[in-house]
């Protein structure tokens, strides 16, 4: 077991170096590395990534969000780094959507992981991103690129959109929860019919950066053309809302992430986003410009993993921390393992 204390020192950092797989080699094939694992294939060994403070101290420090899924990426990041021979350091849990892009600009932290609609409408405030996702990233990293000197890496095909779910009882017929009217909301469009219908019944979780975020409820609203009753929205920790829905006692509906391993565990149901107001948020690794133009392998280092990382797998990852409530660190150590990247 790797242990990466915050803030700690692991290692030396150097030379960061690419000895890709040549063509024909043997293996699985997947990713850049051809099948071989990070170590054999990248060497991070003999040169300074960046400098803090004085003297000869390097490090690389990987944060992310503080929910599971950014914590299980950026103990990926850290690993894999860690695997190539760099010193890391770990800030992984580091606050907010706007708290971990300041530490970043800033260059509190080397890098993490951001979701290519929270890019787009969060941090470049584009009003009407692209709604294909391969569109969005283009114009997107082309962007941010140019405003603020911030790379992103090529996007997961994992979608961590934002969605509103529903427990699926209340669709059965055979349930004793299930509601007819209720049961008629199965897009978004619906929701607003609800509304103006039986108000009382449109109550609705939500996470409070979802509560506040022109992608989240406003924006939701104003898109659908409904605006529920103040009385009917109840703001959670984003963990708590499935758990809410599920029970149905507070709400009928919750704000969800769409990867998240809390939705198959408990037999949640997505209401269709019928008019596209979900942007992609497709995971990528963002760090700035001048990292990326010092360091150019990181880019296929990072290429080769996030190539792997689909909704599926996200979702399996997400619940082993949020259900079986096992450590990040541990999930995505053995998922390292499981793609023969590390020992």
């Amino acid at each position: 077991m790797r242990h990466l204390r915050r803030g700690s020192q692991l290692a030396t950092v150097a030379a960061l170096s690419l000895a890709l797989a040549a063509c024909g080699d043997e293996g699985n094939g997947q990713g850049n590395g051809q099948g071989r694992g990070i170590a054999e294939t990248y060497d991070l060994e003999n040169q300074q990534l960046s400098e803090r403070g004085g003297g000869d101290t390097t490090r690389l420090t990987v944060g992310s969000k503080d929910f599971a899924e950014q914590e299980i990426l950026g103990h990926i990041t850290l690993l894999a780094l860690q695997e190539a021979g760099a010193e890391v350091v770990d800030d992984t849990g580091l606050g907010s959507t706007e708290d971990v892009r300041a530490a970043l600009v800033s260059e509190q932290i080397d890098m993490y992981w951001e979701y290519t609609g929270t890019g787009a409408l969060i941090h470049l405030a584009q009003a009407d991103p692209p709604s294909d996702p391969q569109a969005l990233y283009d114009k997107l990293s082309q962007l941010d690129l140019q405003r603020n000197d911030i790379e992103w890496l090529a996007p997961s095909p994992a979608d961590n959109t934002y969605a509103i779910a529903a427990r699926a009882e209340l669709y059965q017929e055979d349930s004793d929860a299930y509601d007819e009217e209720l049961a008629g909301v199965t897009r978004l469009s619906d929701l607003g019919s609800l509304v103006e219908q039986s108000p009382d019944k449109a109550t609705v979780c939500v996470g409070p950066e979802f509560s506040q975020r022109a992608d989240g409820l406003p924006g939701l609203e104003e898109h659908y053309g409904f605006e529920l009753p103040e009385a009917n929205v109840f703001v959670l920790p984003d963990p708590t809302v499935y758990g809410a829905v599920d029970a149905g006692q507070k709400c009928n509906f919750g704000s969800v992430f769409a990867t998240s391993g809390y939705i198959p565990e408990l037999d949640l149901e997505l209401v269709e986003d019928d008019e596209n107001f979900f942007a992609a948020y497709n995971p990528s690794l963002t760090m700035r410009a001048e990292t990326l133009d010092r360091y150019p392998d990181l880019k296929p280092l990072f290429e080769d993993i996030t190539e792997r990382l689909d909704t599926d797998t996200l979702r399996r990852l997400d619940a082993a921390v949020l259900v079986d409530q096992r450590s990040a660190e541990d999930v995505a150590e053995e998922w390292l393992q499981e793609q023969g990247l590390i020992d």
